[in-house]
Formats: structure tokens, C-alpha cells, sequence
């Protein structure tokens, strides 16, 4: 292993990305600063590097999800990955093949990185367990997804300059979002001073215990914001009536004109996507000058690429 590897590998000591919890503040830093290189990179013409050159990547997903599934497939292949997609609606799974089988089978294939997302929590801790390459977390249920919160906070640190300091307001369906688990244990890690507003029925038990500040009224929440990032109303999650209607939660939670004027004026907007417009979200505020949706979805490659590349600086047989 050469010195520039070695230092490289200390500066994230990680096999796997499970999760944001767990990460330092350096660790942090050094994947954000990794996905600025890399947000250079996909700007050229020439955007391959050959980081993962004679690596294989394999995308296990059991949940249906086109931009981060896609975006993943595209950061291992500007790195030089061969990259293969399984498709779990095809395969053995769908036939009664367990977890656990599947790990062993992905096991013979020798792969060195595998990208999993799955709709149980701890389903990609368990697979981690089982299998020999690095594992990265693409969203497992409610629990986490790491790489979201991520480029979430790689797109505020270049229109902020920095986390720290800052007032983000993560405001929808708190109890059913993976992303904002991970973004409350990101932000509030990096000195950022976290609030969550939804309607009461969208609050997680426990909520207060993640030192974030609780909202059920909008207007009130967004006061001071620096940044407002909202959440999809993850109604395939419900087994139940959470909200009245889609039109009463638009007109009390979803982001207008007039409740963001509560903000900073230079407040931003944020939203991982897809969006379900006239719901958590007006169209005019989502095309707007203070959305930074888009941008989100170019930061989600840079930031997949410095993922790889950090855990692949810690496979075995890196010369």
C-alpha cells in the first residue's frame, strides 16, 4: 500500500458506510472534500478516473429507486468499475431465497464493493456481517440512508461555506424518512443547529431525544432558517391515516411563497426527491431562485464517488 493510499485510508479508517452515525466530524469532512474534487471531475470532458480500475461494484436493490440506483451505477463507472445492477424483481429472491443466501451467493462472485438497499432496517448490517467486500447503505427502511444526508450536506457546505452555525429546518413526514434520521445525526455532528417541523401524527416517538427543536406549526419552525429542506410524504410507508387529506397537508405543511418569507431572506431549499408537487412542495418554490433541488442531483454522483473511493482505499490488495 503506498503512503498516499495509507494516508488516505486513515483519513476515513471505515470498511463499510453503514451509516452516518458512527462518522466523526473529520471522517465527514473528508468525504465532502473528496466529492469537491469529484464534482470537478464530472464537469470535464474526460470525467474517468481509474480509482476502482479492475474493481467490481454490484448495486443490490429491493426497493425501486431510479436516481440513487443511477447515480450509483454512474459514480463506480467514472471511477473505472465494471458495475452490475441486480434486479431482485428476477432473481432468486422473489423465489423464497433468504438474506443470507443471497449474501453467500454475492460472496462467490468475489465483488469488492456492493451497493444495497432494502426495505428492512438492519437488512445491509446483516449483509455487512456476511460478506467479505465493502458495503454501502442505500437506504435500509426507516432507519438510514447515509449517502442522502451526505449530499445534502456537501450542497450546503458550497453555497454556505460551512455547516456549522447553521439553522436547517427539515420539515414533512419525519416518522417514515430515513433521510431525515440521517440528516439530523449529520448536521447536528457538524455543529449545525437542527429543527424538525411536521404535523404531530408525522412526529417519531422519541423525536426530542435526537436534540433537534420540534415544530408542528410551519410558519413558526421556519423563522430565522438558513436552510429548508423538505421531505416526500412517503404514503406507500402508512398503514394508516396520517394526514386528512392531501389538500389540508399542503395548505398547513407544504412549502408556499408565503410560509418560506418566514425564513432567512437568503434561505435555501432543498428536497431529496422526487417531489410530489402541490403536496410538501409548490412548483414555483421548487424552480425557484432559492432551490437548489437540481443541484442536489449532480452532488448525489460526487458524493457517491467519494464513498467508493474512500472505502476502496481500504480493500485488500491496494498497491
Amino acid at each position: 500500500m503506498s503512503k498516499k493510499t495509507t494516508h488516505r485510508s486513515s483519513a476515513f479508517p471505515h470498511r463499510h458506510l453503514l451509516g452516518i452515525e458512527g462518522l466523526q466530524p473529520p471522517h465527514i469532512n473528508y468525504l465532502l472534500d473528496l466529492a469537491d474534487e469529484a464534482v470537478e471531475v464530472s464537469r470535464q470532458v474526460e470525467k474517468q478516473k481509474a480509482v476502482l480500475r479492475g474493481r467490481t461494484q454490484i448495486n443490490l436493490f429491493f426497493e425501486a429507486s431510479t436516481r440513487t440506483q443511477s447515480s450509483f451505477e454512474l459514480a463506480g463507472k467514472r471511477l473505472g468499475a465494471d458495475v452490475m445492477n441486480m434486479s431482485v424483481s428476477t432473481s432468486s429472491v422473489k423465489k423464497g431465497e433468504t438474506l443470507i443466501d443471497t449474501a453467500a451467493t454475492l460472496n462467490a462472485m468475489r465483488p469488492d464493493l456492493l451497493v444495497v438497499r432494502h426495505h428492512a432496517a438492519g437488512a445491509v448490517h446483516l449483509l455487512a456481517r456476511k460478506i467479505g467486500c465493502a458495503v454501502v447503505n442505500a437506504g435500509d427502511g426507516p432507519h438510514e440512508h447515509p449517502t442522502q444526508a451526505l449530499l445534502d450536506a456537501l450542497t450546503i457546505r458550497r453555497h454556505k461555506g460551512t455547516l456549522g452555525g447553521l439553522t436547517v429546518a427539515i420539515c414533512g413526514d419525519i416518522r417514515h424518512s430515513r433521510v431525515a434520521r440521517s440528516n439530523i445525526i449529520l448536521l447536528s455532528n457538524m455543529g449545525a443547529r437542527v429543527r424538525v417541523i411536521a404535523p404531530s401524527t408525522l412526529l417519531p416517538s422519541g423525536i426530542h431525544s435526537m436534540g433537534v427543536e420540534v415544530f408542528t406549526d410551519m410558519r413558526e419552525g421556519l423563522k430565522g432558517c438558513d436552510i429548508v429542506m423538505m421531505l416526500r410524504l412517503q404514503r406507500e410507508r402508512m398503514s394508516g391515516a396520517f394526514v386528512p387529506s392531501v389538500r389540508e397537508y399542503f395548505r398547513y405543511h407544504g412549502l408556499d411563497a408565503e410560509k418560506l418569507s418566514y425564513a432567512k431572506p437568503d434561505a435555501l431549499v432543498m428536497h431529496p426527491g422526487p417531489m410530489n408537487r402541490g403536496v410538501e412542495i409548490a412548483a414555483e418554490i421548487a424552480d425557484g431562485p432559492q432551490s437548489l433541488i437540481r443541484e442536489q442531483v449532480e452532488m448525489g454522483v460526487a458524493i457517491r464517488m467519494a464513498v467508493l473511493e474512500a472505502l476502496a482505499n481500504n480493500l485488500p490488495d491496494n498497491s
